[in-house]
């Protein structure tokens, strides 16, 4: 797997930015749930920047510093059968490299 060894540690998205995360696909360790791919949501906090945990797991020691994210998605948008209220959420933490712009 090949990583962009120019990741900038400046931070892309702002709160309450909307954002999708990526659909792609991924090998070997991965810290984005494959069930909030490609779901819409909403950037909460910027938590600050940290080696890229996908190439720590590769034992690559000069890993990237990269953007951690608070991201928060309505439940309703998750999962096509829930049956909760329309205003429940669920936040993850989501580094950059798996969010675009929506």
């Amino acid at each position: 797997m090949s990583y962009n060894s120019r990741a900038s540690s400046n931070p892309k998205y702002t709160v309450n930015q909307n954002i999708v995360i990526s659909r792609r696909g991924s090998e070997g360790h991965c810290r984005t749930p494959s069930y909030i791919r490609g779901k819409t949501g909403r950037v909460e906090r910027y938590c600050g920047n940290f080696r890229n945990p996908e190439q720590l797991a590769e034992n690559i020691k000069d890993a990237d510093i990269i953007p951690l994210y608070r991201c928060v998605f309505y439940q309703h948008d998750i999962w096509s059968n829930y049956l909760g209220s329309k205003n429940d959420t669920l936040e993850l933490e989501i580094y950059e490299h798996w969010i675009e712009p929506a």
